[in-house]
């Protein structure tokens, strides 16, 4: 690791960290906050990979990894009331499906981009970001919330996320954590295309600094 890879690494701390925090306030029936933050991870990672290449971009990953599994760890140590019942505020599922998501999703981001990296500014940073966000709402919702899955944590009820309903209230009737999914990919989606413009100005201001 070298002193220019720093920012990176604290960069993917800051967003970890903050989309641990954020994702226990919900917006709207579908959504948490953490869904607007943590889609940043995406665009540390594809910077660092133009700008440091796919070594650095490996370090940045881990270091979130390692980020997120701390706050892991906090999360499982802090217990809630609600309901009558005492409760972890991250539940096993919940943390195992976060840092296999993040992990699988952001390696697979760092292999796209590089296979990618030749071609026009844009197409690496969008490919790379749309098919590790597509992996990383595949992965995390089905771990933490599938009824398929719940041997993974008996003593964990996810029951409430098996009920029917209209897909985000407006689509076919599929298990509530479908809809959870659905909309936390529209946004990764949407934010991987806004996302292209703050990626474009950080590493042409980068790289000018580096010559």
């Amino acid at each position: 690791m070298t002193r220019s890879h720093i920012p990176g690494i604290l960069a993917m701390a800051a967003v970890v960290a903050a989309s641990n925090v954020l994702v226990q306030f919900l917006f709207g029936d579908w959504l948490t906050w953490g869904a607007f933050t943590y889609p940043v991870a995406f665009l540390v990672t594809d910077v660092m990979n133009r700008v440091y290449g796919a070594a650095a971009a490996r370090k940045v990953v881990a270091a979130g990894f390692i980020t997120g599994v701390i706050c892991s760890l906090i999360g499982t140590r802090i217990m809630l009331e609600g309901d009558g019942f005492t409760y972890p505020a991250v539940t096993l599922r919940i943390a195992l499906g976060s840092g296999l998501a993040f992990l699988t999703a952001q390696m697979l981001d760092v292999a796209v981009f590089s296979a990618l990296r030749e071609g026009k500014w844009w197409r690496a940073p969008l490919a790379s970001t749309l098919i590790g966000s597509s992996v990383d709402t595949a992965i995390f919702f089905t771990v933490a919330f599938s009824v398929s899955l719940a041997w993974i944590e008996p003593a964990n009820d996810v029951s409430w996320a098996g009920d029917m309903l209209p897909l985000i209230g407006l689509g076919p009737v599929v298990p509530y954590w479908v809809s959870l999914a659905f909309a936390d990919w529209l946004v990764k989606l949407s934010l991987a295309l806004l996302a292209l413009v703050p990626f474009r100005i950080i590493v042409r201001s980068l790289t000018k600094k580096a010559t």
